[in-house]
């Protein structure tokens, strides 16, 4: 950001516009900006040195100053709150369940056996763990939802299946660790969800 020891106190207006793409320049702003970089740039940096344009016959620069810092600290402010809620949006996004098209738990069991077979721990704990959701939603334990996370299947599953809810929260957590959180799976991980898979295959029954 700009301090106040990097703007002259008379703001004219080449100066105003080279602050203003330097500020610009930040890489908050390249990230949030939604349009052409180049565009967006110059259509804020102009208008802000028309501004200061109009001051430059006028006294009281240190006023000017004031003004363009507010403005800046008005736009990062603004900038900065968009680009929170995209990124909240991509957090939830990206802490889904499910990709891609939809399969049967029967699918998904088989996929996390194969990759269990071939020594793919991390592949084998993702599919563990839909094959569980899955499971639970033919079961009729979860209603068929998309965009549900590892962690509200833990809620919901657990409400009903008490006698899981432990285990079903350990595995949200470690599908989440592995599948978004890059972590190493290990074969203990994949065997404790391949059981919790088959005892909740059995007591999801119970729910119905």
């Amino acid at each position: 950001m700009i301090g106040l020891a990097d703007v002259p106190v008379d703001v004219g207006r080449d100066e105003a516009q080279r602050a203003a793409r330097d500020e610009l320049a930040d890489r908050v702003y390249q990230e949030a900006r939604p349009g052409p970089v180049e565009r967006v740039v110059d259509w804020v940096a102009d208008l802000l040195a028309d501004f200061f344009g109009a001051l430059d016959g006028a006294p009281g620069g240190v006023a000017g100053l004031v003004l363009f810092l507010v403005l800046l600290v008005v736009l990062a402010a603004v900038v900065r709150l968009r680009t929170g809620k995209i990124v909240r949006r991509r957090r939830a996004r990206r802490a889904e369940v499910f990709s891609g098209p939809v399969r049967t738990a029967a699918a998904h069991r088989l996929a996390a056996e194969r990759a269990r077979a071939d020594g793919e721990h991390a592949e084998a704990v993702r599919e563990w763990f839909r094959a569980i959701v899955r499971g639970l939603e033919e079961g009729g334990v979860l209603d068929e939802r998309s965009g549900r996370t590892a962690a509200e299947v833990a809620a919901e599953a657990g409400a009903l299946l008490p006698g899981s809810a432990g285990e079903l929260r350990a595995a949200a957590v470690l599908f989440d660790q592995v599948h978004y959180g890059g972590s190493a799976a290990t074969a203990e991980g994949v065997e404790r969800l391949a059981a919790l898979e088959a005892a909740v295959r059995e007591r999801r029954t119970v729910a119905r």
